[in-house]
């Protein structure tokens, strides 16, 4: 047929994605994905309406996919996290068919929480104020496991970022509590990101 979606490849691709994101999401929640794990290769994209957090820390690192490609990435770790009207989505288009995967949380003024959230970001924008900053800190004195010795690092006791829209390449939790969790797969004109 052309110029038509074949349905059984379009289904064949997207369950076993679905099926991951919602891994994903749920060894996220239960504080099974450790910290240090080979990226997919692939950005994705979280915005909210506004992030507050204690304990920021900010230093340079590098994360690297299976096949030993590595990015330069900001990675940013908060002790506690609140994020109000959460969205994540990823394109996972397949050749003439727009894909976005969709995960909305947050909502309805009862944000998703995190502990220990690590996050490995390509970039960020919004609005921030930051609590007793300290910016030029050694990146080795604020995580001795992946801060370089003499990389420029800084910190904070807490951070409030609205507006929030980042790029990321991988994010993981201790705890990460999704209130009101929908996820959804949006085909063709319904294909959009976050941002």
């Amino acid at each position: 047929m052309s110029g038509g979606t074949r349905w059984r490849r379009f289904a064949a691709m997207m369950v076993p994605a679905t099926v991951v994101a919602g891994g994903i999401v749920l060894g996220m929640a239960n504080g099974a994905i450790a910290a240090s794990f080979a990226v997919s290769g692939q950005t994705f994209k979280v915005g909210a309406s506004k992030l507050e957090g204690n304990g920021f820390k900010q230093y340079g690192g590098l994360v690297q996919e299976k096949n030993g490609t590595q990015h330069p990435v900001a990675v940013s770790e908060i002790a506690d996290a609140k994020l109000y009207d959460l969205c994540q989505s990823v394109n996972a288009s397949i050749p003439g068919v727009p894909i976005v995967l969709t995960i909305n949380a947050g909502g309805g003024g009862k944000p998703a929480t995190a502990t220990n959230l690590l996050i490995d970001m390509e970039s960020l924008e919004g609005d921030a104020t930051f609590e007793n900053i300290q910016i030029g800190r050694d990146a080795n004195d604020l995580n001795k496991a992946k801060g370089q010795p003499g990389a420029f690092g800084q910190s904070a006791d807490s951070v409030t970022i609205t507006k929030l829209e980042q790029v990321a390449r991988s994010t993981s939790a201790g705890v990460f509590t999704l209130n009101g969790l929908k996820l959804k797969v949006n085909v063709g004109k319904d294909a959009k990101e976050c941002f």
